[in-house]
């Protein structure tokens, strides 16, 4: 599966869209198989579902994001998991174990 998290730094960014990149990781039998950064080439309605459906992500995770934004990502088959904050390292290793668990999206609209 490959997944895209929204990444500020280090840490797991509260936004999709206003994020400085994406983590890109593949998991393959509870591990990665490959990890990659991709920076976030803008900010604009279906954009970034098409450009990360593009690229073959299955879903996304971030901090928050809007009703209309999830319903983009699932026209594009791509899962949204929203309310994640601390470490990309850890939201790596939670997906790897498949215990990484949605929370209340931080987005607010």
């Amino acid at each position: 599966m490959r997944i895209a998290i929204s990444t500020d730094g280090s840490g797991v960014a509260p936004h999709f869209g206003r994020c400085e990149g994406y983590t890109i990781v593949d998991i393959e039998d509870g591990e990665t198989a490959h990890r990659e950064h991709l920076p976030n080439p803008g900010h604009a309605p279906g954009l970034l579902p098409a450009y990360l459906a593009e690229r073959g992500v299955h879903c996304i995770v971030a901090g928050g994001m809007g009703p209309r934004a999830q319903m983009l990502f699932d026209e594009k088959q791509i899962r949204t998991i929203v309310g994640i904050s601390g470490t990309v390292d850890d939201a790596v290793s939670a997906l790897e174990r498949g215990n990484l668990r949605a929370g209340e999206s931080m987005c607010e609209h």
